[in-house]
């Protein structure tokens, strides 16, 4: 039954991997693989109970069921807490979306230097990223560059370059990308260690493109598209800009201060924005209100992509049980050794397979007893899971949004933009190294 547990797992990773030449949503292939992993251990028979006791997996006068329900349980407590969080931040991003803060940010750009501009976004991507996440900040991004841009070749360019600099703020935050985010909750990091362990190296992750890119582009760019708002919607919008922002930027502060888990600091939050928006423009009708409202944003998170997480943890949770994932590291200390060289691995396979089954299983590979909290190895795979996934389009949350966005075909991010990926991804990993 382990054996066949291992099988569709594998199968799920590769069905997840081949989403788009399957047309089968990585959603639907998550969930069934979760599901089907923990029925398929509910359904081993009592022949199997004298294994996992030989092994150690549970006492000699445990029953099979209440072990293995009791070990669902425990799983759920560790997923809930990062669904609740995510479906928090989705909901302020959403809040704050809905009122045009973000545009606040394009009014503010102005330059039509190529280069100046390239840098402008990408920079505003890189620590936008790390407040928000990478994914609501590459669909601002590249919603922000159609005003800026309109000719459709640049603006693919700009969309790549989003994906690389969304990609690498979001590894050094602990809210910044959903891998992170798991490692945080998780207790493998701290979020005053990870900012202070990887800002360096993702610094250096976007540099590198971006001054080999200032010696090879010149230009400007015309067609400017400016809509001026209101006063009183842009004072709405920098209001629940500044609040959506604030709550964000609280979470890892309430997290220190109670050490109660992120998800109430990120509730809280949410909490207070849907006071505040429930006094902005009050003249509306409730049909016309709900758009700027929280029950509206609700309507418009990304739920397949909860679910997804959802799948996925479910899936690793279940090889966690049965202590597969601890064989698994056991096998690679044996025939790599290094761990460097395998998170390293990692973060290239993470270019090909989704990031997050990546982490969730290097999460149940490696333990805490024999790496603490803040140690190289959690750190490193934060960085690596984190931007690694830059070096395809179908690499990364980013990646996928933009490639829908704006169809940017993978074979044209692969001859334009992976080299450049690849070249930051290096020279972050070199930094990050040479630094510890």
């Amino acid at each position: 039954m382990e054996l066949l547990a291992i099988v569709i797992f594998l199968l799920g990773y590769l069905m997840i991997a081949l989403e788009h030449p399957l047309k089968i949503n990585k959603t639907a292939t998550a969930l069934l693989t979760g599901t089907l992993c923990w029925a398929v251990l509910a359904l081993s028979t009592s022949d199997f109970l004298g294994v996992w006791i030989e092994r150690g997996l549970i006492e000699a006068s445990s029953q099979w069921p209440g072990f293995l329900n009791n070990a669902l349980a425990h799983q759920l407590s560790s997923i809930s807490g990062i669904l609740f969080f995510l479906i928090g931040a989705m909901t302020i991003v959403e809040l704050i979306d809905a009122h045009d803060g973000f545009q606040i940010i394009t009014d503010n750009i102005r330059t039509r230097d190529v280069r100046a501009l390239l840098w402008i976004v990408s920079w505003v991507t890189f620590f936008l990223s790390a407040v928000l996440d990478n994914l609501t900040t590459s669909i601002v991004m590249v919603s922000l560059i159609r005003s800026l841009i309109p000719y459709r070749d640049m603006r693919m360019f700009f969309a790549g370059i989003i994906v690389i600099a969304a990609n690498a703020g979001g590894a050094w935050s602990p809210i910044g990308d959903v891998t992170t985010t798991m490692l945080w909750i998780g207790g493998q990091i701290s979020s005053g260690a990870i900012i202070k362990s990887l800002f360096l190296p993702s610094v250096v992750c976007l540099m590198v493109p971006l001054l080999f890119l200032t010696f090879r582009m010149s230009g400007r760019v015309e067609g400017f598209e400016k809509h001026p708002a209101k006063s009183k919607e842009v004072k709405a919008g920098k209001t629940m800009l500044v609040v959506g922002i604030g709550a964000l930027v609280f979470v890892p502060a309430f997290k220190t201060v109670t050490h109660l888990p992120p998800f109430l600091g990120i509730l809280l939050g949410l909490g207070v924005m849907w006071v505040i928006s429930e006094f902005i423009n009050p003249e509306l009708d409730e049909s016309e209100k709900k758009k700027y409202s929280v029950a509206g944003a609700l309507t418009r998170i990304d739920v397949p992509s909860v679910l997804f997480f959802f799948g996925i943890l479910l899936a690793v949770g279940a090889l966690e049980t049965i202590h597969t994932l601890d064989h698994f590291a056991h096998t690679l200390d044996e025939h790599i050794g290094d761990t460097r060289i395998i998170i390293s691995l990692i973060g290239v396979i993470s270019a090909i397979i989704d990031n997050v089954p990546l982490v969730a299983a290097s999460m149940g590979m490696y333990h805490l007893s024999d790496h603490p909290v803040d140690s190289m190895l959690w750190h490193y795979l934060a960085y690596c899971a984190g931007t690694g996934g830059s070096l395809l389009i179908v690499g990364s949350a980013a990646g996928v949004a933009v490639m829908g966005m704006e169809k940017i075909d993978f074979l044209w991010f692969l001859k334009r933009i992976s080299a450049l990926a690849l070249m930051g991804y290096a020279a972050g990993a070199i930094a990050y190294l040479l630094l510890h």
